[in-house]
């Protein structure tokens, strides 16, 4: 039997990209023991996927090296065939380094990366998904190059979302982390005014998600649902796969959407889907800017402000029934 850990320990978008690795080595080696690390919080994205074996929690926040240690010790206590580590940071190349293991396996941004066994090239440039980028890791196993992620909300995240449904309704998730990866209150705002005549429009989002839902809400005397911090992220994936589309940001919920196969509509505005973060469900498209702007990508993430000032990028993003459909 084989004995795998993967170490993920980023972000939500992150955790869900990596789920076609688990789910190929599973193929190849249907009796295979997975094990997955991630930081505390996405934990819930992977707790119903039944070809995982056990899954080690890092707190970032709360003592992080002192469950980074914690750890390390727990997962010295297997031996693995492989480590394959998609973070390419520091503390992750750590673990890598500090585990029971025949082969280290990873990205070669890595600062550990001259004591693995092996080092795959990472870049953004180029047309390959995100996806590709991490299958590759695992090539030599005979992966296959692109498979869409998966996610299990479970059967009660199935049924406490049904409440929420109706014959048409469309998804929305507004907000970003970066500023400059979110179109504009007043492009959701006519966004709105056109699904309104068609169904209702639920609003997603983590707790510090609400107020700017709320403030969206607040522009529509009624059909407009504000559910951000009410559904855990599995509730949210539960309800983004029946609505009738679902309009997102390059940002988390767009891969939640893609791990669904849900219909998808996604704004870029400052970044670009080259970067290898485009929405992978059969429906999907990506809206962005007609405007052929020399800013354009400013950077490989987002910013917290436009660093022109002007961001066009965002602004001039058009909304009408052609292109929302």
């Amino acid at each position: 039997m084989q004995n795998f850990l993967i170490i993920q320990t980023a972000f939500l978008g992150d955790v869900i990209l990596a789920t076609p690795i688990v789910a190929e080595l599973k193929r190849i080696y249907p009796e295979a023991r997975i094990d997955v690390l991630v930081r505390k919080g996405n934990e819930s994205l992977l707790i119903n996927n039944s070809k995982i074996n056990k899954i080690f929690i890092w707190d970032k926040k709360g003592g992080k090296y002192r469950s980074l240690l914690r750890n390390i010790k727990n997962i010295r206590k297997v031996i693995y065939d492989e480590v394959i580590t998609l973070q390419r940071y520091t503390n992750a190349g750590l673990v890598t380094l500090f585990a029971k293991t025949k082969r280290r396996i990873g990205f070669d941004k890595n600062a550990f990366r001259s004591m693995y066994t092996k080092t795959v090239k990472h870049s953004l440039e180029g047309e390959n998904h995100e996806v590709e980028r991490n299958l590759s890791l695992i090539a030599h196993h005979g992966a296959q190059k692109l498979v869409r992620p998966e996610l299990f909300p479970s059967s009660n995240d199935m049924e406490l979302v049904e409440d929420y449904k109706s014959e048409t309704y469309f998804c929305l998730a507004p907000a970003s982390v970066w500023a400059t990866k979110k179109l504009p209150a007043s492009g959701w705002t006519e966004l709105i005014n056109l699904l309104l005549q068609k169904g209702e429009v639920k609003l997603l989002g983590g707790p510090d998600d609400h107020d700017l839902c709320d403030d969206i809400q607040k522009e529509f005397p009624g059909g407009v649902h504000n559910l951000a911090g009410k559904l855990t992220l599995m509730q949210s994936a539960a309800l983004m796969k029946d609505a009738t589309m679902n309009y997102v940001n390059d940002s988390g919920p767009l891969h939640i959407a893609s791990a669904m196969n849900a219909p998808t509509r996604a704004f870029f505005c400052s970044t670009v889907p080259k970067f290898g973060f485009g929405p992978l469900a059969d429906d999907a498209k990506v809206i962005e800017t007609p405007l052929g702007l020399d800013c354009r990508p400013c950077g490989n993430h987002g910013f917290t402000k436009c660093p022109l000032g002007h961001f066009k990028c965002g602004k001039s993003i058009v909304i009408n029934e052609e292109s929302i459909a």
